[in-house]
């Protein structure tokens, strides 16, 4: 029984890390459609700064979380 259980641990922590990298797969292709498409630097910055942001702002909740 131990091994049955051992096994759909796996397969759902490979399900989920799939789901996972699909996400952000999509999230990337939105990425390059919308923010500065034409300007490849631009949309860099442009995500590091949002992505800065963000983490700054939910420092808190993350703090709180852990």
């Amino acid at each position: 029984m131990k091994r049955a259980n051992r096994i759909r641990e796996v397969f759902h922590t490979i399900t989920v890390a799939f789901a996972i990298i699909l996400f952000w797969r999509g999230i990337w292709g939105l990425m390059d459609i919308y923010l500065f498409p034409e300007n490849y630097l631009l949309s860099s910055i442009a995500s590091i700064l949002i992505g800065i942001i963000i983490l700054y702002s939910t420092k808190k909740l993350t703090e709180h979380l852990l």
